[in-house]
């Protein structure tokens, strides 16, 4: 167990309106900082005043990109509990993108130990409105001063907390997504399925590309053939195909392996939904879509939970998805999983966890 030392600030922030929150522009009074040696490992963990960090210029997270992050939130359900959703299955994923990334592994118990004492702190920062959420970024970077290209010797772990609102500006109601034939994200081998700075640094010209021509996000296509489904840019990405639920499946490592796609999957099992995950190409959406059977698409991500898809657009052509309305499936899920988190539903699936 850590023995995290605590220093409040003595100057709190004023808490934001509720309804003007947006998504990751706005942090909390307090963060997290642990630090790694090869001497003592993972050590001196401690919550402080939230601020600035210090650096040398030549701390090798600047020039060679070793760093990584999650993302997971707490809510505040009806009861004034606070509660956070799977965050085993985060770190979990940390550590997995640890080992890609050559970074020391921190043990789960401590991770969460982490994160429950910081929102503990902040429990007055976890918004009540709703669908307002406390988002929680634990993130590493290596902090040896050396350009030499190894893994670093040394490391931070830091955690710091927004209050956010929807993560799209308009909520629930579905988006437009472009999909990209000429760059690729990530490759069999890469770094997709590691939760790396990195693949989103490769993903932004994409995205901005995506949004000159007005659409949200991008969907990325695999980076060998060019033609298999990997991802939308912030998430996974389902088809319901004549009434069966597709989404590209995990084998070749170039996918993120998101939380909440595991707890759809999870979720649409349990309800004796079909669900498959293979390799879709973006020639077999178009056909079904052609055939009058492209149901339903939706993305799923931490962020936006669930976020129904009304337009594909592909070599010049839009596909109208479900009339531009959010799908039953999509419907459901979103209320399901929410339900959980904000305590509106009994967890039938024993993914939640409360922050005593």
């Amino acid at each position: 167990m850590l023995n995290i030392k605590i220093e409040k600030t003595t100057a709190p922030k004023a808490k934001p309106d509720s309804s003007k929150l947006g998504f990751g522009k706005i942090f909390t009074d307090h963060m997290f900082i642990m630090q790694y040696s090869v001497e003592n490992g993972w050590h001196d963990a401690k919550i402080v005043p939230y601020g600035g960090i210090t650096l040398e210029p030549s701390a090798m997270v600047f020039h060679y990109a070793q760093e990584l992050f999650e993302g997971m939130k707490a809510y505040r359900t009806a009861d004034d509990t606070i509660q956070l959703f799977r965050p085993d299955k985060n770190i979990e994923r940390m550590n997995n993108t640890c080992d890609r990334l050559c970074v020391p592994r921190i043990d789960p118990d401590d991770a969460l130990q982490a994160i429950k004492a910081l929102v503990d702190v902040e429990r007055d920062w976890v918004p009540s409105a709703e669908g307002t959420s406390l988002y929680i970024r634990p993130f590493i970077i290596a902090t040896d001063p050396f350009l030499g290209v190894h893994p670093s010797h040394t490391y931070m772990f830091i955690i710091i907390l927004s209050p956010v609102g929807s993560y799209y500006a308009a909520g629930l109601d579905p988006v437009k997504i472009y999909v990209e034939r000429e760059y690729v994200r990530c490759v069999k081998g890469g770094t997709g399925i590691a939760k790396a700075g990195g693949n989103y640094a490769a993903s932004l010209i994409g995205q901005k590309r995506a949004e000159d021509l007005g659409y949200a996000q991008v969907l990325w296509l695999d980076g060998v053939h060019r033609k298999y489904i990997d991802e939308v840019g912030a998430m996974n990405v389902f088809f319901v195909i004549d009434g069966t639920v597709v989404t590209p499946d995990l084998t070749d490592g170039n996918i993120l392996p998101g939380v909440t796609r595991r707890s759809c999957i999870e979720m649409l099992q349990s309800w004796g939904v079909p669900v498959e995950e293979r390799k879709i190409s973006i020639d077999e959406v178009v056909e079904a879509y052609k055939a009058g059977k492209l149901d339903e698409a939706f993305g799923t991500g931490t962020a936006a939970v669930i976020s129904p898809i009304g337009e594909l657009f592909d070599n010049g052509e839009k596909m109208i998805i479900n009339n531009n309305q959010i799908g039953t499936i999509s419907q459901k899920l979103y209320d399901a999983i929410t339900g959980i988190q904000w305590g509106k539903t009994p967890d039938t699936m024993g993914w939640t966890v409360v922050v005593d």
